[in-house]
């Protein structure tokens, strides 16, 4: 896909390209292998979003490893949490006595992540560390929310691509770009 795909007319700026998403991904890899030398985690990918994240993260970490899902919700159609979340896809598997990592596209707010960091240590999972390709740390209303591994700060903006949506749109943008407010605030 090009930059003059149509998809693009409603980004005002790209904020991170393919190849520095790539890098990233593979260094994030590297870093998980070496944490996690002679163990096998469960990684968990929190859909829909952390999709696109989650396949080419799980190529690049060179262990052994199981993988499960999860889909929550705080959001809606809206571009800002309601606060109220709603656990929508459960695990298939058990975690207890597992090494678990949550995959995230976004850490915004942190209420949705920290539901979740909580419902599985209360089902034992022996620990459990975050990924996430993206942090907004400037939205953030759990201030002790601890994010393991980041790709990448960045500000407060409404972003898509690479797995994120607005209204379950540009999820296949292979870069990270800011969306026009026109899109998302019309009357």
């Amino acid at each position: 896909m090009n930059e003059n795909s149509k998809l693009y007319e409603d980004l005002d700026r790209i904020l991170v390209t393919r190849e520095e998403i790539s890098l990233k991904v593979q260094e994030l890899g590297e870093r998980i292998t070496r944490d996690y030398e002679g163990r096998s985690p469960v990684l968990i990918c929190i859909l829909k979003g952390a999709c696109v994240f989650f396949t080419d993260l799980v190529r690049a970490i060179d262990l052994p490893l199981t993988m499960d899902f999860m889909a929550i919700s705080s959001y809606g159609s809206a571009t800002k949490t309601s606060g109220v979340v709603r656990l929508l896809k459960d695990l298939d598997e058990p975690i207890l006595g597992r090494d678990v990592i949550i995959v995230e596209d976004i850490v915004d707010s942190g209420v949705t992540l920290n539901f979740l960091r909580q419902v599985l240590i209360q089902r034992g999972a022996a620990s459990l560390k975050i990924a996430a390709l993206l942090d907004k740390p400037a939205r953030r209303k759990i201030k002790d929310l601890k994010v393991d591994y980041v790709c990448f700060d960045i500000p407060d903006a409404f972003v898509v691509g690479y797995g994120l949506d607005y209204d379950q749109r540009y999820r296949n943008l292979p870069d990270i770009g800011v969306l026009s407010p026109a899109i998302y605030e019309k009357p």
